[in-house]
This record gives structure tokens, sequence and C-alpha cells, in this order.
């Protein structure tokens, strides 16, 4: 087939930018040097001015097939995906019917094959002792070895969330001894059931305005279970990470815990680092999600955390609902959740036009460090590599507009907010190598 050149563009690498031209041919990556001949078929791709990434990765996603179809399906929010420079999607097990039967998995896996739009990899759940029984198969027998490479690790809800998926908290041993055995990666929801219980003890649901649900579930409840995760993992060695972490206390305990050198991962969401609760006033329900908006402190430790360090990834934790559904009365019946896949990139290429070095950290944010941790297999910009390319410019100044967004729910919580940076092209080889323009 026809190969196609990119041509004066920045590939985003580990060790910082590097001007160079890229050979797509045959669904592989090949850089050309001054003896390469170029072959007369090839089209070109003028990058000049661009940032060349790898596919991103977004390990935190509810893509709501199947069970909640109206809402989104796995191939509406993969082209919103892609259309924001992802191309591969760990997606959670609070569906209908859960993901925590291997039958369940393999339904999921099944569907997703069907779409070539993202790699979507999935996470299994446990809630009970059956759920752990059946993930410990799925680990070990040989028969489940595809569907096992499709498991991104298991989902521990120490809180109930959307899917009301809480763990027994009586079963948090055995799992992490056994991940820690089998070396599963755990993901946890970190809220602590008590602490949200009594704060919201003397809320009335039925008048109490939206920004009572931050009131709701305090920073506290998060602490606490992300400390109990933490001494579990010491525990077992089972590698623990922290998802949508959204506090100072946080920050500090993941902080102190891979300075003791335990396994310890965490993840921060975009509305974490870009909303507050003084957003409820003039956003309302638009921007209710579990864990919820936090006071200005949290906002900056968590900026000051990702810039240290300290936080792994960015990840969205992409949940769509109607807008209908967002809507409902009283407010705090509205279910909790965001979309926010296709706006990850933008917003962080907006936070990176002050400091170009932060170029780099997206690539570590939503690349490497995922793909590490998840043992995605992903492989990077290099030669022979597979093609799956995002070509990104950062100098355009574009307005996002939910209308013009391709999850199936058609709003986003950042409406109307000037952003610096858009996805160009996405060139993706899939699985029988041939190469697709995705642009």
């Amino acid at each position: 087939m026809s190969g196609i050149l990119i041509s004066g563009g920045v590939v985003v690498t580990s060790e910082g930018p590097k001007e160079m031209d890229l050979l797509l041919e045959d669904g592989t990556i090949k850089i050309p040097n001054s003896k390469f001949q170029i072959p007369n078929s090839s089209g070109v791709i003028n990058a000049t001015g661009h940032l060349i990434y790898p596919g991103l990765i977004d390990c935190h996603v509810h893509f709501r097939e199947p069970g909640a179809t109206h809402k989104a399906t796995m191939a509406t929010e993969a082209l919103a995906a892609r259309s924001g420079g992802v191309t591969t999607v760990c997606e959670m097990p609070n569906t209908t019917p859960p993901t925590t039967t291997i039958e369940a998995f393999a339904d999921k896996v099944e569907r997703a094959e069907a779409v070539e739009d993202c790699d979507i990899r999935f996470f299994f759940g446990a809630t009970e002792q059956g759920h752990i029984d059946q993930l410990r198969l799925l680990w070990t027998e040989p028969d489940y070895e595809h569907l096992r490479s499709r498991c991104s690790g298991v989902k521990v809800f120490f809180d109930h969330s959307t899917g009301n998926q809480k763990i027994e908290s009586a079963l948090l041993d055995e799992l992490f001894a056994m991940c820690g055995e089998l070396s599963i990666p755990i993901v946890g929801h970190c809220e602590d059931p008590e602490i949200n219980a009594a704060a919201s003890a003397n809320v009335d649901v039925m008048v109490s305005p939206t920004n009572q649900h931050s009131q709701m579930r305090p920073p506290e409840a998060e602490a606490k279970a992300i400390a109990h995760a933490i001494t579990l993992s010491r525990e077992h060695g089972a590698a623990f990470h922290v998802a949508h972490m959204s506090t100072a206390e946080g920050v500090q305990l993941v902080a102190d815990a891979k300075a003791e050198g335990l396994p310890i991962t965490c993840e921060v969401a975009p509305h974490h680092l870009l909303l507050t609760v003084d957003h409820y006033e003039h956003m309302g329900t638009l921007v209710k999600m579990n864990p919820p908006l936090r006071e200005e402190r949290h906002l900056d430790a968590l900026w000051a955390a990702v810039e240290d360090g300290i936080v792994d990834c960015i990840a969205t934790d992409h949940a769509p609902h109607t807008i209908e559904e967002k809507a409902q009365q009283p407010p705090l019946s509205s279910p909790s959740g965001v979309p926010g896949v296709e706006t990850m990139l933008p917003l962080l290429l907006t936070a990176a036009a002050a400091d170009p070095g932060f170029y780099q950290r997206i690539l570590d944010l939503c690349f490497t460090n995922p793909n590490r941790i998840f043992n995605l297999g992903k492989e990077g910009i290099e030669e022979g590599s597979s093609a799956d390319i995002v070509i990104v410019n950062p100098a355009e100044e574009w307005e996002i507009h939910g209308s013009e967004l391709h999850s199936k729910c058609g709003w986003t919580p950042y409406e109307g907010a000037k952003v610096k940076g858009r996805v160009k092209h996405v060139l993706r080889a899939c699985e029988d190598y041939t190469l697709k323009t995705l642009a």
C-alpha cells in the first residue's frame, strides 16, 4: 500500500521534543534518514508547527454499554475519544449487567471488537466473593488468555457511586492478597462509606441545592479510604491505583506512600484541576460528579502534584448522561458524572501554552504512565512500531461547544471555554495492518 510521509513535525518523546519526519508504511513507523528513499507513492502531511504524540490513553472511562445505550455506546464514545487524540481507553465495570463475571466481561470484549476508532480495554468489577473467584479464573485459566489480554485490572468501589458497586468490606483483604499474588492492578474509587453517611445524615435531598453534594462526600472520606488502601497494599504487596484523586490530603498520602517505596499510583481528572465548588452557582448539576468538586486549596494541591510528578496519570472519568437526566429535580437526585474524553487534550494543551515543557508531561500523564501501570503493551513512536499517531496544532484557538463534540450525550461542562490546541490527524494501524487516516 502507499505510505504517508509526515513532514516537519515535532515528535514529543520521553527525552523531549524532537524535530523529525516519519514515514508510515504497511502499518508501521519508519524514521527516514539522509540515505532513506521515500517512496514516490507516498502521500504527504505537512506537520510544520505541529506536535506529534503516540495515540493517547485515557485509563478511566464509562462508555455505558451494555445497559445504558441511550446515554452512550462504545461506538459513539470511541469516536469522541479518537476526535480528542485518545486511541486507547480503559472502561469501568459499572454497566448493566456489571462486569463482575467472565460471561459479562466476554460480552464487552466481543462488542468492542467491532469498534475501530479506539482500542477499548476493560476493568473487572468485584463486590462479593463470587466475583473474586471469577477474577481468579480469568487471570489463571489458559482458556481465558484472549479475555485476560483485554483486562486492565480490577476496579474496587469503597463506597457506592453510579451503579452501586460497593465491595463488601470484609473481602478487601482477600482481594488485595489475591491481586498481590497474581500481579493484578487494583484501581480504587476511594471514599469511606461511614464518613459519607455521617456527612449526609442532616442533608434533605428533596430541597438541598447542588452544592450540598460536596458536603455529603467530604475530603476526609477520600483520605480515609486512600489510607486504608495503602495499608492493604503494604500488607499484601498489591499494586494500587487511586482513581480520580481530588484532595490535598490524598496527595500527601500518595506522596508518602511513594516515598516509602509502595506500589501506589494515582490519577487526577481534568474537572478536578479546572473546576471548584464555586462553579455550582452557574453550572448546577452539570458539574455534579463523584468525588465532588472541591475548594480552591485542593485544586492548587493537585496542580502542584502534577508538576512534581506525584500524579501519574490524567484520566477523564468520562461519564455521559443525557442532558434531561442531569436536569432532573430535585438537584441532588441528578446522576453524577460528566463527559470529558474528547476535551482532555485541548484543555491540557491550553494549560501547557504558558509552559512548553508541559508538552512532555502530557506524554507521561496520558501515555507512558498509564501504559506501564495497566500493562497495556502500547508502542511509542519509534522505528518499526505500529502506527498509532496523533498530530496536533498547539497554536490553533477554538471554542468548545457540546453540540460540536462527538459524545452521544451532546453536552460538556466546558461549554464556551476558549482553548488552544486542536487534533488535526489521527493515524492508526487497524488489526489487519492497513492504515486508516482518521482526521
